[in-house]
Parts: C-alpha cells; sequence; structure tokens
C-alpha cells in the first residue's frame, strides 16, 4: 500500500486515536502521542499541512514495531479502517 503524501501531522494524530493514542502534550508545533496499550509508548509527531514522506515512514514503522504488525497492517489499518 502506498503512503499517502498530502496527510498532515494532525491528521495522522486523529487516525493514530483509533489505535488508542492520546495527545499528551503540544510544544510549539510538535504533539506528542502517547499510549498504554499494551504497554506504554510514545510518538512525536510534526504538526505540518503536509508530512514529509520519510517522517511519516518512520513514524508508522515505530508505531507498527510497537503494536508488533508489519508497517503495511498498520497502514491498512489506518487508512482503511480494517482492525
Amino acid at each position: 500500500m502506498k503512503l499517502p503524501r498530502d496527510i498532515s501531522g494532525e491528521d495522522l494524530a486523529r487516525l493514530l486515536e483509533k489505535l488508542g493514542y492520546q495527545v499528551a502534550r503540544q510544544t510549539g508545533s510538535h504533539l506528542r502521542l502517547t499510549t498504554t496499550i499494551p504497554r506504554e509508548h510514545h510518538v512525536t509527531i510534526p504538526c505540518h499541512e503536509y508530512l514529509k514522506l520519510g517522517t511519516l515512514n518512520g513514524i508508522l514503522k515505530d508505531v507498527a514495531q510497537h503494536l508488533k504488525i508489519s508497517k503495511e497492517e498498520l497502514a491498512r489499518r489506518l487508512w482503511l479502517g480494517v482492525v
């Protein structure tokens, strides 16, 4: 699955909320999301209008590794709503 090239940091934060992440704080133009499912994990997302592809890829790899699923499965869950 190709990653979207027009997703903002706030859009990604909203998508990650489906997986149990919550905005813990905002410092400047960065959001810090936290989850405790299945254990505590933090991810920082820049609040840019469009995330660079490498930044988006890095965030998705980090979240997928935490959830012990592939990046492709994570993308399917986020963009297609498959659980």
